[in-house]
């Protein structure tokens, strides 16, 4: 195999440590500067020409790599002022102008977010000149397209040293200036078109065609969104190399297929694909995308397919002094990674899987686990989720997305003529649909994915891991280079082997007791479980076979997999007591298996937006108020709060609907969902509540608690659904002293893990997943 020219890479080490340095503390940018400068200076005194070349060679790269270094400092420090400027508006109420350059996108909030770029901020009514780059939050409305104009009037947030936005602004008034014009108006409309005519196809894939085809996510439901990511094909909705590579390589062949030489099928891609940019949006990883399949055909044209390291390393190096601040997104980072990885890795794999399979097998394979293993460790340094069916799941559907986004995005193009549009995004949806079901089905897989805690120790797990797999993998070097690489290589692959032998042992185990064997761990006598979700709330309850779940935590992943290892597969009742994340981020993992919701009081359009997905997915919904009662099995089950039609406390914490479950072999039980202490004494006043075995702390054991209801609650076992180390100090130390001083026994989910508890008679059973010192 041809040695590949790494040479460039140095200069891509270089220039993003500086960026992400000068990004993170900007205080530096001109020390670094000027320190560069010196260096490059002496280093430039200090070449001496001499025979052979190799000095002059060395330090024309270390004159190259300094030179880089100081310009992406540069760009920081000119940056700098305009940022700082935009920043000190934090915490205020302003008023911008702004030009949005990023498709829109709807949060979990409901809100609709865009990036834009200001012209002017300041005081509502009296705003000033100022360039800079802010992320804006707005409640639903037409006309977030590129190249709008837009006013806006809200609440600013500073961001955090490194991202992107300078600000984030959450609007309370946004109007569309001007819409849209010219190329992006043309574009917008093209775009907002083929989303109406995918939205009269059926699920799935009806919303997810848009995203494959053109970039468009707005219309992909949060449980098929969760179900990609968890099973690694959310890259596919992301406008990325791989979009850009199929739109080029479908002209190349076009063209050629005309007849058309070289250098006219790579000067026609060209502007095929600086259309596609325009089409779906231009914002920086489109961009990114783009630039790198422009200078891949660049090489093609050049004659020199083979030099795909150093150029990637200079795209990567052109687009970091363009934006500094893309150093620290994880996005650019896993795009980099993953076309270094199909450089360098994929063929070294592809000819070790040679030795079993067929070679265009071989290499179908290696594509998906050289991104998989070069991406992992940097997936693990931001998010808790690591996708174990990613492979598989990228094999099954990767034949059906260049179909679906050729095809939809000739649809896309087709608008004007309406019955050939008609019948193009018809014939897209049939992939779509394909790669939608393979999410889904893969998602829900026993073992499908591994929590594990972000940060730099799970990155440095992750690295060994992929390290050993490709060492096993790729074939060993050939004889004729010596023993020594040889042995080297033998000692190393042993070692990988080791490792694969035991992580494949260790996920085996998590495989049987994730699946045939979940229930096998959870003692059958329970009756409440509080599942270990992290910083939210997720608590089951159980009488006669029935299931009632109260929240279900910030995510869907921690409530899944609690539900499955303590074999539940239905819900009868869901609780939701309010809106916030940690309450019902989780819901996506019961969507479609809850029989009836009990929820509070609706704050806004997207809270209506789930409780409609519920709906839609065959639950009976139901505002909860003080009164409601019901059976659950043999348990008795009652609403204390909030009070019908009360407007002395807003939709939120304090209105969060409160429990009570007795009888049917469940202790009697209190949930108190997230009312601090105002509503607690207001709750002790009007509901009749007694003696309880169990309560449920209020708001995750803050301070904001009245004594009086505990002490006249007087628990034998007080829950305490709580997030390690989490970032509000819960529970408080004031809080704990009230419970103890209360009689209750305090459990508590970030000590003890899943807690299982039962009746025996007259004794109140404790099970814990983990045990405390």
């Amino acid at each position: 195999m041809k040695p590949r020219d790494l040479r460039l890479v140095p200069l891509v080490v270089v220039v993003w440590g500086v960026a992400l340095l000068c990004v993170l503390v900007p205080t530096v940018a001109w020390g670094v500067v000027a320190a560069g400068l010196v260096v490059l200076v002496v280093v430039a005194l200090s070449v001496r020409v001499r025979r052979g070349g190799s000095p002059i060679a060395a330090a024309g790269l270390a004159l190259l790599v300094l030179a880089g270094g100081v310009s992406s400092a540069l760009a920081v420090g000119i940056a700098a002022p305009a940022r700082e400027k935009a920043m000190s508006w934090d915490g205020r109420v302003v008023e911008v102008t702004a030009d949005v350059t990023s498709s829109a996108s709807v949060g979990r909030d409901g809100r609709m977010w865009v990036e834009a770029s200001t012209s002017v901020m300041g005081l509502p009514g009296h705003p000033t000149a100022l360039s800079a780059v802010v992320r804006i939050g707005t409640p639903p409305i037409d006309g977030l397209d590129l190249g709008a104009r837009l006013r806006v009037v809200g609440e600013a947030a500073a961001t955090e040293p490194g991202e992107r936005s300078a600000l984030v602004i959450f609007a309370s008034e946004t109007k569309v200036v001007s819409p849209a014009s010219g190329v992006f108006g043309v574009a917008a409309a093209l775009k907002h078109s083929f989303a109406e005519r995918s939205s009269r196809l059926p699920e799935p894939g009806a919303g997810l065609l848009p995203g494959l085809a053109v970039g468009d996510t707005s219309a992909v439901l949060m449980e098929l969104n969760d179900d990609m990511r968890t099973s690694g094909l959310s890259h596919l909705t992301a406008v990325s190399g791989a979009n850009c590579a199929i739109v080029v390589g479908g002209i190349f062949w076009l063209v050629a297929l005309c007849g058309g030489g070289r250098t006219m099928r790579a000067l026609l891609a060209l502007v095929g694909l600086a259309g596609f940019v325009i089409l779906v949006t231009p914002e920086p990883s489109v961009i990114r995308a783009a630039v790198m399949a422009a200078v891949g055909m660049l090489s093609v044209l050049l004659g020199r397919p083979s030099a795909g390291a150093g150029l990637l390393s200079l795209c990567t190096v052109g687009i970091l002094l363009a934006d500094p601040w893309l150093a620290a997104t994880p996005g650019f980072a896993l795009s980099v990674a993953a076309s270094g990885a199909l450089i360098l890795l994929a063929p070294p794999l592809a000819g070790g899987l040679g030795r079993v399979m067929p070679r265009p097998v071989a290499l179908a394979v290696a594509v998906p686990v050289s991104a998989q293993l070069v991406c992992g460790p940097i997936i693990a340094l931001f998010a808790e989720q690591q996708s174990m069916i990613g492979i598989a799941a990228n094999l099954i559907a990767e034949p059906a997305a260049p179909i679906a986004t050729v095809v939809g995005l000739l649809g896309c193009l087709a608008a004007p003529v309406p019955p050939l549009a008609d019948l193009l995004v018809s014939s897209a949806w049939l992939p779509a649909a394909w790669i939608a079901t393979t999410a889904t089905t893969t998602a829900h897989f026993p073992g499908a994915q591994l929590l594990l805690p972000a940060g730099v120790g799970s990155a440095a797990l992750v690295a060994v891991v992929s390290a050993a797999i490709a060492v096993v993998v790729i074939r060993a070097p050939a004889a004729g280079r010596g023993p020594g690489p040889a042995r080297g290589f033998l000692f190393a692959r042993r070692a990988g082997a080791a490792v694969v032998i035991v992580v494949l042992s260790l996920s085996g185990a998590r495989i049987l007791l994730d699946g045939p064997l979940a229930t096998a761990t959870a003692p059958g006598g329970w009756s409440i479980a509080a599942c270990d979700v992290g910083q939210g709330d997720a608590i089951l309850i159980r009488s006669a076979g029935e299931v009632a779940l109260i929240d279900t935590g910030p995510a869907p992943e921690p409530l899944t997999a609690c539900l499955r290892a303590l074999g539940i597969e239905r819900i009868d009742l869901l609780v939701l007591t309010h809106y916030d994340l940690d309450h019902v981020g989780g819901t996506s993992a019961v969507t479609g298996r809850v029989d009836a919701v009990l929820h509070g009081p609706v704050a806004d359009a997207s809270d209506g937006r789930l409780l409609d997905g519920l709906a839609r997915s065959g639950a009976c919904v139901d505002t909860a108020s003080a009164g409601q009662h019901g059976m659950l099995g043999g348990a008795s089950w009652r609403v204390l709060w909030p009070q019908r039609d009360s407007v002395a406390f807003p939709p939120g914490n304090d209105s969060s609907v409160v429990m009570e479950f007795d009888g049917g072999g469940v202790p009697r039980s209190l949930y108190l969902g997230d009312l601090s202490a105002a509503p607690q004494r207001m709750l002790l006043r009007t509901a009749r509540l007694g003696r309880y075995d169990v309560v449920k702390v209020a708001h995750h054991g803050s301070a904001d608690q009245d004594p009086g209801l505990y002490q006249a609650l007087h628990a034998r076992a007080a829950l305490v659904s709580v997030g390690l180390d989490n970032d509000y100090g819960h529970p408080r130390a004031e809080t704990l002293d009230l419970l103890e001083a209360s009689g209750s026994h305090v459990l508590r989910t970030d000590r003890q893990g899943r807690i299982l508890l039962g009746v025996q008679g007259d004794e109140l059973r404790v099970w814990t997943e983990k045990t405390t010192r």
